[in-house]
């Protein structure tokens, strides 16, 4: 049986760790806000931009568009704006912006765009302009 002080070592060194993973958390949602920020943010160079999604997005919104990237990035219908709200789900996360939906998944290259101009539907969870396979 836990003696009154092992109990309270467990129980400090629990918060503790329940404070670093907030603190991890909250750094992830910053960095995920930043990158869809940066996606978004039609000022921003092309190449660039494109580099920020992931190579099944950007494969297939090249397909899509029938040209590179660089030159599909400025057609999108993005419409951005201030971050909202930010959700992060292990490698997942879904930031709500102003006027667009942006959902990330986390490479070894750091946060990437997988879906972005999305839009909430009745039918399905989202539509989404610009997304992978």
């Amino acid at each position: 049986m836990a003696t009154s002080t092992t109990r309270r070592c467990l129980t400090a060194a629990g918060l503790a760790l329940a404070g670093l993973l907030a603190g991890c958390a909250r750094l992830a949602e910053g960095d995920v806000g930043q990158v869809a920020l940066a996606f978004e943010d039609p000022a921003g160079d092309p190449a660039a931009r494109c580099a920020l999604l992931t190579p099944a997005t950007r494969a297939a919104l090249e397909s899509d568009e029938s040209m590179p990237c660089t030159d599909a990035i400025g057609r999108l219908p993005l419409g951005g704006g201030a971050v909202r709200a930010v959700e992060v789900w292990g490698d997942e996360a879904q930031v709500r912006m102003t006027d667009d939906t942006v959902f990330l998944t986390r490479t070894d290259a750091g946060w990437r765009v997988a879906a972005a101009a999305c839009q909430a539907r009745r039918e399905a969870p989202y539509d989404c302009q610009v997304e992978g396979p």
